[in-house]
């Protein structure tokens, strides 16, 4: 088994689970790499940048692994150069085709496409838009074809959708630690109206070693463990902070000036996001929740920890330093 984007947390805990299946795992991440203790000791290591990888040297790598995984490339915090589009098609939509490609080559059966829930809404609401407005979304739709065309017949591809994953690293800070701050430090929450899915990364790293054993090839399965407003998560951590605080809802008059403003200031700075910020205001402001059953049906998943994951997140952010391995 081979985890491309494996050093990180969706890899580090798809590791573990696999381990705990009884595979072999390989993790191909960026150098320098994890610190002691923090994977188990029989997991194996190539630190290296797969994409600068000459085509002869990273079949080589791939070759002799039954199943591989992909959960590399950018998210939506990067802030590329304009036009963002460039910079999200290169490190998602290439890298995951040609990393498939190779795979399929080297005779890999089964693979996994860790990607984004954001697919699941290009899917059921058009017209929203979201691949045209978001050179992110557009970058995920865009990759997941790109890696199915890849496999050319050859490689089963099951792609996984993901929301908000909460849950923790040794050794890292979790992405949501400025939202906990600022939770932490303020008397009272302004946030938007709406809300949207979550889940545990425990159910993700499930869902990753199901989707191997019994997902069907081209099928995706949006994984989600809870469906939650922005109030009631705010809420939640306000209490898992030490004190529980009120959460006000910003109106819509005033979030979307505010979101033009984001906008220009990345202009005037010679970028874009990879989520517009005016189109993205009609996405926050939903309640972008997803019926968790067919995924969960689909791959035969067992409950999830959503709570213990949402606290560990919140104590890991809190820390002073990154918590180190146990």
């Amino acid at each position: 088994m081979l985890i491309l984007g494996g050093t990180g947390f969706i890899g580090y805990h798809a590791t573990l689970e696999l381990l705990g299946r009884g595979q072999t795992v390989t993790c191909v991440g960026l150098p320098p790499g994890p610190g002691p203790g923090v994977f188990p000791a029989e997991t194996r290591f190539s630190l290296l940048d797969f994409d600068r990888l000459p085509d002869d040297k990273a079949l080589a790598l791939v070759s002799g692994h039954d199943a591989v995984v992909f959960c590399a490339g950018a998210d939506d915090r990067a802030l590329p150069r304009a036009p963002a589009v460039d910079f999200f098609r290169a490190r998602n939509v290439a890298a995951a085709g040609r990393f498939f490609g190779l795979a399929a080559r080297a005779g890999v059966k089964r693979g996994v496409l860790v990607g984004s829930y954001f697919t699941h809404f290009c899917r059921t609401r058009p017209e929203w838009q979201l691949a045209e407005s978001h050179p992110y979304i557009r970058s995920r739709v865009e990759q997941a074809d790109a890696a199915l065309a890849a496999c050319e017949g050859r490689l089963s591809l099951a792609i996984l959708e993901l929301p908000w994953v909460f849950g923790s690293m040794p050794g890292t800070r979790p992405l949501w630690t400025p939202l906990v701050r600022y939770v932490g430090r303020t008397p009272v929450l302004f946030f938007t109206r709406g809300g949207t899915a979550m889940t545990s990364v425990g159910l993700v790293a499930q869902a990753v070693a199901s989707a191997l054993e019994r997902g069907v090839h081209g099928a995706a399965y949006t994984i989600v463990e809870r469906n939650l407003t922005w109030a009631e998560l705010l809420g939640r951590i306000s209490e898992l902070t030490g004190r529980k605080k009120r959460v006000v809802a910003l109106p819509p008059g005033v979030v979307r000036p505010g979101a033009a403003l984001l906008r220009l200031s990345h202009r005037l700075k010679g970028r874009e996001s990879g989520l517009d910020p005016v189109e993205f205001v009609r996405f926050q402001l939903a309640e972008t929740f997803v019926d968790p059953q067919p995924a969960r049906a689909a791959l035969g998943l067992a409950a999830g920890d959503f709570d213990s994951a949402l606290a560990n997140a919140v104590r890991a952010a809190l820390a002073r330093k990154p918590v180190s391995p146990a």
